[in-house]
């Protein structure tokens, strides 16, 4: 049996640089993170190990300096938290500033903003709640709610499929052939990247395991991508979720993570897939690892 690795898989440099920076603060004085800096289990009880606070409600902080995660917030959320008399320290992603302004942009331009993602997700809270009139969209019928305006500017949560933001796009302007209707790519690359080399592992794959927090949406967007290529893909977070029965009879297992998953998770799991099959009695000819 091989274990294949997707090219792209694992902790992005925005998730990457927001826990360093806890860190960093966190060493010269109490620090606290208003909700979880990354959905990813294990990095949030790392953090909590360090005496990091990770609270949901500001007014519960336990200290005078904060931490926006890096899923950034509002500029009316960050003046909120400022009027408290708190000292206040970004993690925001800088791939998220961007999607920030280019929603500034198109409002400023005259555009209602219709933003492809999740209504309740934390990333889509901040990049409406500084907008007087706005409409998220994330399914088709989402679109067919849509009201009528002159001029529609759409832009997307930085981690949803590229494919699903076309696709919408596609019915807003089949819906409104007479509006003038803007899209500025707000799509992450990390999460482009993860996305094709998860559809080139699926395909070569018997067995695919998606690794990331099962809050992480562009984990759970990992899992639907490669469900389309192949019949058999779980989403775990930790090791001890494997189930040897999945590797029965399996040829190519593929590994893909998400983008707050660490490298060390990924490491562990490879290496519990390697106990499990290596018990059973159809892995006698060993395990051979490779780069997908």
């Amino acid at each position: 049996m091989k274990i294949l690795r997707a090219e792209h898989l694992g902790m992005c440099f925005g998730v990457r640089d927001a826990i360093a920076l806890a860190v960093e603060h966190a060493r010269a004085a109490p620090l606290t993170i208003l909700g979880d800096l990354v959905h990813n289990p294990a990095v949030l009880a790392d953090l909590r190990g360090r005496g990091i606070a990770v609270v949901d409600d500001v007014r519960d902080a336990t200290s005078r300096t904060v931490m926006v995660t890096a899923h950034g917030a509002s500029a009316r959320a960050l003046a909120r938290t400022r009027a408290l008399g708190l000292t206040v320290v970004e993690a925001t992603c800088p791939l998220v500033h961007i999607a920030h302004r280019a929603i500034a942009a198109l409002v400023r331009d005259g555009y209602h903003p219709v933003i492809i993602g999740q209504r309740h997700h934390v990333e889509v809270r901040g990049l409406t709640e500084d907008l007087d009139a706005f409409d998220v969209v994330l399914e088709d019928a989402d679109v067919e709610r849509l009201g009528h305006h002159p001029r529609i500017g759409v832009a997307a949560q930085t981690t949803q499929p590229l494919d699903r933001v076309r696709h919408l796009v596609a019915l807003i302007r089949r819906r409104f052939p007479e509006a003038d209707v803007r899209c500025i790519d707000t799509v992450c690359q990390p999460t482009k990247q993860r996305q094709d080399a998860a559809v080139h592992l699926a395909r070569q794959s018997d067995v695919v395991i998606v690794i990331g927090g099962a809050d992480s949406n562009n984990t759970r967007e990992l899992v639907k991508t490669c469900g389309r290529h192949c019949a058999s893909v779980h989403h775990i977070q930790t090791a001890s979720d494997l189930q040897r029965a999945w590797f029965a009879g399996a040829a190519n297992v593929g590994l893909t993570a998400g983008t707050s998953t660490p490298d060390a998770v990924i490491d562990e799991i490879e290496r519990g897939i390697r106990r499990l099959t290596t018990e059973c009695a159809t892995a006698a000819a060993g395990v051979e690892v490779q780069t997908s």
